[in-house]
């Protein structure tokens, strides 16, 4: 975070707050690391602007802030879970709401990279714990005790030998007054009430009675509908087009050219303007646009493939990390291993198609939404708009799935631009079509996996990666290899076996790519992961033994010993196939056990799958295992039944139909099992989905001697 220079008037004049309630918050002064809790009155007198986290009325009303997006991983639930713990307050009795976009007030709030709540439980414990620590302090001094006769629970403070209270909202006026104190103490994982609970989460009630506000639910007064008529080709620009019957359509009134931008390129299309949604996309139907898409390759997917595998061969490709020498060790191997993997393109296909609202109102645009990064957004539109980004004010709605897809700038962009154009408020709607001939896109990859084995030990592991690089795709440039090429491979590897190394073949094409759930972890891991499946049987070892033996981090020894008590792993039977993999993301590590047979037809089936998820400290087991659950179905989907490909440049799927999603009689029951520790948070959204694949593929290769190395595969088909 960083400070913002505010005048006392104008903090005061917005805020209305110091002396009238308790409004706590942090922030971090200049080259510091660590945060300070802040209250209303001291920020305004120190010109902090005050982020706001907890505010408690004089009726004892207590407001959480949630900082960032709730797309269905339960950040709704889990921010104020944390803040109510160590402040002291039951749960049904805040009012939780999502905090505006603002960089300097709450510092990063990107939802992504599974970052939430391991990005900011210290800091949120230790503010609440400081509410109440200050609380206590002021009913203290009422009754001229000392403060460790008294306790605060539910929302008031105690005095143990008298049996007197006070509700909080009889404190906050003279507790708003009190500098926060430096350091408080924080309970013991032993005495939480409310963390590590399996509570019911609060925003599910708003969903189910429709009190709650996605992006498609606002509305503004004078408010027009837009849908947008894109290349299908990917790249290109509008050559012309005839809206002639499109202005024939009753509703609609304006058509014209927009042109949004794609990280550091642009996209262009045709804007239809119309009073209803409806209306909009019957004058899409009729437009007529012809398109220039010269200049740039028309892709087919098996040519993306064949190049990979091409270079694969004969590059060696640019090293990411390297120890020992992994070269010398595969000549001297007595036995090599050295196979390609492949993994497909994927759409996000959030259930939520993309939405944004936006109104331009001159010097400045206000915008709602489904939004998962508020300041990348800030920052782009103030960029091309030409305002300060303290003008372009965000607003984050409850968003139906993000994956990654939410957190680009292109549809907010799009909105603000045709807000502009025709000088009122517009939301602009992107249909499943758009959404999945459009991406951005998880990137296809290929990978090239070489072992030395000798005398059963593992001696050197190759990696080489080829697939498109995002970073290459925001920045529009890399000079460096893809700092993502050994993601979801565990650390303690590099630590037992002497010669490892990771390199990207550099590869790119006009596809616009992203971040996909698990990032590349989810391609990494099926490759990484099968092949020391590979290199087990290879050696001669039981898949899970051989893990063990090189994964020598007491967490992980834990991790392995769970794994192997809660599947069974030891009384494998026969015509049973067993599948093990391990991954590591946004500092979670996640293995998972799948079991396979054949079904009475002798199609395999998978008949259970075990997840042991070690993240950490956390705070909700229900929302983990949830967390996991959908990874493993997101996970299914992409190894088995969809992908996206592309035919002289144009994406063959246009919505589920033919990228279809699984069904609940795809989905074998899921065991999931979270390991106890006091370690820092780790990530929980992301890390349950690249294990699985592998995990699958595995098994499969233990029942029917059938290695698969190239996803998505037909599970009938086996």
């Amino acid at each position: 975070m960083s400070t913002n220079q505010v005048s006392r008037r104008d903090f005061l004049r917005v805020s209305g707050l110091a002396g009238t309630a308790l409004c706590l918050g942090f922030y971090f002064p200049s080259s510091a690391r660590n945060a300070e809790i802040i209250n209303a009155t001291g920020a305004a007198g120190s010109n902090v602007e005050l982020n706001a986290w907890i505010h408690i009325d004089t009726d004892g009303k207590v407001t959480i802030f949630n900082h960032r997006a709730e797309m269905g991983q339960g950040s709704f639930q889990s921010v104020p879970q944390i803040i109510a713990e160590e402040l002291e307050v039951d749960l049904k009795d805040v009012n939780i709401v999502f905090a505006q976009g603002n960089r300097e007030k709450y510092g990063n709030q990107i939802t992504g990279g599974s970052s939430t709540i391991r990005g900011s439980y210290k800091n949120l414990l230790k503010l609440s714990a400081t509410a109440r620590v200050m609380l206590i302090a002021v009913a203290a001094k009422k009754w001229a005790v000392n403060s460790s006769e008294c306790y605060a629970q539910s929302g008031h403070v105690f005095h143990k030998p008298s049996g007197k209270k006070f509700h909080y909202g009889e404190l906050v006026v003279e507790a708003s007054k009190l500098e926060a104190p430096k350091e408080v103490v924080l309970k013991k994982i032993s005495e939480y009430k409310l963390i590590r609970k399996p509570l019911l989460r609060q925003d599910t009630p708003l969903k189910t009675n429709g009190t709650a506000i996605f992006g498609l639910d606002k509305k503004l007064p004078g408010m027009q509908y837009a849908v947008v008529e894109r290349n299908p080709r990917l790249r290109g620009v509008v050559k012309s087009f005839d809206a002639s019957a499109t202005l024939k359509v009753p509703g609609v009134t304006k058509v014209f050219k927009v042109r949004m931008g794609v990280f550091s390129t642009f996209r262009e299309g045709v804007a239809i303007v119309a009073n209803t949604t409806w209306a909009a996309m019957q004058g899409k139907k009729v437009l007529k646009v012809e398109w220039d898409d010269t200049g740039f390759e028309h892709i087919n997917t098996a040519d993306i493939y064949k190049r990979q595998q091409e270079e694969l061969q004969t590059k060696e490709g640019m090293y990411l990390k390297k120890q020992g020498d992994p070269d010398d060790a595969l000549k001297q191997g007595a036995e090599i291993v050295d196979v390609v993997y492949q993994t497909p393109y994927q759409s996000h296909s959030c259930m939520e198609p993309l939405n944004c609202v936006a109104h331009y109102q001159g010097d400045k645009i206000e915008i709602w939404g489904p939004i998962q990064a508020p300041e990348w957004v800030q920052d782009f539109i103030g960029t091309q708009l030409g305002l300060a980004r303290d003008k372009v004010i965000v607003n984050m709605t409850f968003l139906g799935g993000g994956f990654g897809r939410k957190a680009f700038m292109d549809y907010p962009h799009e909105a603000a631009i045709i807000s502009k154009e025709i000088g009122a408020p517009v939301q602009v709607v992107w249909t499943r079509e758009d959404d999945a001939t459009q991406g951005p896109y998880r990137p296809g990859i290929s990978y090239r996996c070489q072992a030395a084995i000798q005398n059963g030990e593992v001696t050197a592991l190759k990696f080489r990666m080829a697939g498109q690089n995002i970073e290459f795709w925001m920045s529009g440039k890399t000079d460096k290899a893809n700092g993502s090429t050994s993601e979801g491979f565990l650390q303690p590897y590099f630590e037992s076996i002497k010669n490892i190394s990771f390199a990207e073949v550099k590869f790119e094409t006009p596809i616009p790519i992203m971040w996909w759930r698990s990032v590349y972890a989810s391609t990494n891991g099926f490759a990484y992961e099968s092949f020391l499946d590979e290199v087990a049987v290879a050696a001669g070892k039981d898949p899970l033994d051989l893990r063990r033996k090189y994964l020598q981090e007491e967490r992980c020894q834990h991790l392995i010993d769970k794994m192997e008590a809660i599947s069974g792993w030891k009384q494998r039977k026969k015509n049973e196939g067993f599948g093990v993999a391990i991954t590591e993301c946004f500092n979670s590590t996640v293995g998972q056990i799948v079991k396979v047979s054949r079904n009475a037809d002798g199609k395999v089936k998978i008949d259970q799958v075990w997840a042991v998820m070690d993240c950490g400290w956390y705070v909700n087991p229900d929302i983990i295992k949830a967390q996991v659950e959908g990874s493993i179905v997101m996970a299914i989907g992409a190894a088995t039944i969809h992908e996206i490909t592309f035919k002289d440049g144009l994406v063959e799927q246009r919505n589920f139909y033919d990228y279809k999603m699984p069904r609940i009689t795809d989905i074998p029951p899921i065991e999931v099992h979270i390991m106890e520790n006091e370690e820092n948070a780790g990530g929980v959204g992301e890390p349950g989905l690249p294990a699985f694949a592998p995990a699958l593929t595995n098994a499969i290769y233990d029942l029917t001697g059938k290695r698969i190395r190239k996803l998505p595969f037909d599970l009938n088909a086996v």
